[in-house]
């Protein structure tokens, strides 16, 4: 443990007071809408809702985007966010004139991938959500994005996710862990995902994460890994890059939790560069001139700029300045391990079936 990781944990301890006021009024919260003192809307619609319990990157991006390639051929899907750090209020559902900037990159990212879905985002889901079958009538289902922690609106099918390499079982409320919520809230879930799992994993490491989790006897537990794509170019997709140990890398990165991606590169290529930027970053033309600058002082020959998917849908703005840049995206997917998928598929599949079924009788 480096002096940085140390002091932030030593003052993360430090902050214990506030991490159990904080911890009391989230029990006092969730109890009042257990005993039904605070209402939940529940609509006569299939609606999936994909959370986590704590703050930072559990993977929940790459796993609506799953949950969109599964289910998009079959199914009119929606998918709802709140559009965090976008620059405008309330609902609003995407278009092709529509930016990052108005729906938050994810949203965005989710938009470009799947045209086919609509893509809406909206801070008040109890109001979003009847807008969008009203734009909409044809849906099927629709997918709520980081949701499950917002109570207001009770969905039919929930997906947890936790982290490997910090699960919730392991974790305290905030400010000295990384809960917003507490381990109890995952027993309202159907479905737990540990997220960003060694694709080694073995059967005696996942039954002790079980046991951990301590699951009810209604809920599955899944194991994912993280599997990275061929690089593709920012602008020019059809021109890909693959890595190789050969390769220098200067890495754009934006994001919650970059450790992994790190990790990767480390295993990957020659080095790599980092210049990091908070999650979420809006990025600016003096952003891309430094950008430049850094590249431009690795002397390797063989070096490219390499950046998210998240990431990548802030820099598009910039499309003359990048139309020469070696400036590669890495595209990243949920890999479901022991053989699972197929089982989780038919889970989430039989959800909306059943549920259009019941509802039509």
């Amino acid at each position: 443990m480096n002096f940085n990781s140390f002091f932030l944990k030593s003052f993360r301890v430090l902050l214990l007071p506030f991490a159990l006021l904080y911890g009391l009024i989230i029990l006092i919260r969730n109890w009042l809408y257990d005993k039904e003192y605070l209402q939940s809307a529940e609509f006569n619609f299939p609606i999936i809702c994909v959370g986590n319990l704590a703050v930072g990157g559990t993977g929940k991006s790459p796993m609506v985007e799953y949950l969109l390639e599964l289910l998009h051929h079959e199914f009119s899907i929606a998918t709802l966010s709140r559009g965090y750090k976008r620059k405008t209020k309330g609902y609003a559902l995407a278009n092709e004139h529509i930016t990052a900037l108005d729906i938050g990159d994810e949203p965005m990212q989710f938009f470009l991938k799947y045209p086919d879905v609509s893509v809406a985002v909206g801070e008040e889901r109890i109001v979003a959500i009847p807008q969008i079958l009203q734009d909409n009538p044809r849906l099927q289902a629709i997918i709520l994005d980081d949701a499950f922690q917002h109570r207001e609106v009770r969905a039919g099918f929930n997906i947890v996710l936790t982290e490997f390499n910090n699960l919730y079982s392991n974790d305290f409320f905030l400010p000295t862990g990384d809960l917003r919520d507490e381990w109890r809230s995952a027993k309202r879930s159907q479905v737990l995902v540990v997220t960003k799992c060694p694709s080694d994993i073995n059967e005696e490491k996942k039954k002790k994460i079980i046991r951990s989790l301590h699951p009810t006897n209604t809920q599955q537990v899944f194991f994912t890994t993280i599997e990275y794509g061929t690089p593709y170019h920012i602008i020019h997709k059809q021109d890909q890059w693959i890595l190789t140990p050969s390769v220098e890398v200067l890495l754009i990165c934006g994001i919650a939790n970059p450790k992994p991606l790190k990790e990767y590169l480390h295993q990957t290529t020659y080095t790599y560069y980092q210049k990091a930027f908070n999650d979420h970053h809006i990025f600016t033309i003096d952003d891309l001139n430094e950008i430049k600058e850094i590249f431009q002082d690795i002397s390797a020959k063989n070096k490219i700029i390499l950046t998210t998917e998240k990431d990548a849908v802030r820099l598009t703005k910039f499309k003359d300045e990048l139309e020469d840049l070696p400036l590669y995206v890495l595209p990243i997917k949920s890999k479901f391990l022991f053989n699972e998928g197929e089982q989780f598929n038919r889970t989430v599949i039989s959800f909306i079936r059943n549920f259009s079924f019941n509802s039509a009788s």
